[in-house]
């Protein structure tokens, strides 16, 4: 894509309320613009990460056997009353009346939507178990909106539903969300721990949080330096340095950003909405159920955090918004600017997402923009070009080489 063409409107200056370092490089690298409180417009940049980590979590939710489907983000009280959530969810729930004066509440989450459908379709053990996702925004009413994305009144969720005939397999499917959730992070590159977790309002009899770790978290994780044990510092009290109960290595602790949470529901919902299946004995039985959620728009934040470098960020290659950004440093007309052009053609025919800077701009600020923008390989046409030379830069990890032209496309490979 044409960088003059590319909606990226930088800033200077850093607003004050912008306390942490992701809100800062979201506000002045263009990603994002407030409208109000704790509500943002997603701008093109950070609209292609979002769609490349929603593309990550389809590809491993389908893996395993999901369905996505998308349901309504205006949901009616009767459905709530049915669950007995609609008095006690609490304020951070946003309510609403028609011009006929019934009663609505913007999702926050789809329990009772996703029940409702699946007992009026679903009345036998056959057609069970059943997975199905979708990707939608979500709506809390939060009393105290803060840093950026982080926690929001308005943001993107993936919320996962899982149907039952037994406790057996709702543990089986557990499982598979499970490893699901860790293939994401991973192909994310994002360093987390898996921590055990109150189900709070959504309820159930156990969940697990996947915590990022992070020095803006709101918790305090205490894990081991050797193993995947992890536990809220609140829930036990073990000091950094002391042993790991599980025997293996020593306690150190982090802050935590929750990115994603899982839960066995059990038959919560299914028994108030009365959702039954027949099963092979021919009882009527409630649906046992598991619910599974991860913040999409809170992990562009979080990738942030974890990314950051001391002149912007470098974004992991699987969500980086183009492959390959192509800087020149003459203008327009010299042959170093018409080599770059031609580069660029050439490598978007061949399906390269590559950002191609052509604006009329000094090369301090073509490389100042080029740091918030994030694109791990840069590919810099200066003096050597006229030798069919250019330079490459991998951001990540600080090295420039050269480069003949004519091999770029095995350098983006």
């Amino acid at each position: 894509m044409l960088q003059s063409l590319l909606f990226v409107p930088t800033l200077r200056d850093i607003p004050k309320d912008a306390e942490v370092l992701s809100h800062q490089i979201l506000l002045k690298g263009g990603y994002v613009r407030m409208n109000a409180a704790g509500i943002y417009t997603y701008l093109p940049l950070a609209y292609r990460v979002i769609k490349k980590i929603e593309n990550i979590i389809r590809e491993e939710l389908d893996a395993i056997g999901c369905s996505e489907l998308l349901m309504p983000a205006l949901q009616v009280k009767e459905l709530w009353m049915e669950s007995g959530r609609w008095d006690v969810y609490g304020k951070e729930l946003m309510r609403l009346t028609d011009r006929h004066d019934r009663d609505f509440c913007l999702g926050p989450t789809h329990e009772e939507v996703i029940t409702s459908i699946v007992r009026d379709c679903i009345t036998s053990y056959k057609k069970l178990p059943l997975a199905l996702y979708q990707i939608q925004t979500k709506y809390r009413d939060e009393f105290r909106p803060r840093f950026g994305l982080m926690r929001a009144r308005e943001f993107i969720m993936k919320d996962l539903y899982t149907f039952h005939a037994s406790e057996a397999d709702l543990d089986e499917w557990y499982l598979k969300v499970r490893g699901a959730y860790i293939n994401i992070l991973n192909r994310l590159d994002l360093h987390y721990r898996i921590v055990g977790a109150d189900s709070g309002q959504i309820g159930g009899s156990s969940s697990e949080e996947f915590m990022i770790l992070c020095e803006i978290g709101e918790d305090t994780i205490a894990y081991s330096d050797q193993s995947e044990f992890a536990i809220n510092a609140e829930l036990k009290d073990l000091p950094v340095g002391s042993p790991s109960p599980d025997g293996k290595g020593t306690i150190r602790h982090a802050k935590g950003i929750e990115a994603g949470h899982i839960f066995k529901l059990g038959t919560k919902y299914s028994q108030a909405m009365n959702a039954l299946f027949v099963d092979q004995n021919q009882e009527k039985k409630p649906i046992i159920m598991g619910c599974y959620g991860i913040g999409v728009s809170r992990l562009l934040m979080a990738i942030i955090e974890q990314h950051a470098t001391d002149l912007g960020l470098v974004w992991p290659e699987e969500v980086a918004p183009f492959k390959a950004h192509i800087i020149p440093l003459d203008k327009k007309g010299s042959e170093t600017y018409q080599k770059a052009l031609d580069a660029y053609n050439f490598l978007k025919q061949q399906g390269g997402e590559v950002l191609f800077d052509d604006r009329e701009e000094r090369p301090g600020v073509k490389f100042a923009d080029a740091d918030l923008i994030g694109v791990r390989t840069r590919i810099i046409f200066g003096k050597k070009v006229a030798e069919g030379i250019v330079e490459v830069k991998d951001t990540k990890e600080n090295t420039v080489k050269e480069v003949a032209i004519n091999s770029l496309t095995e350098v983006l490979k």
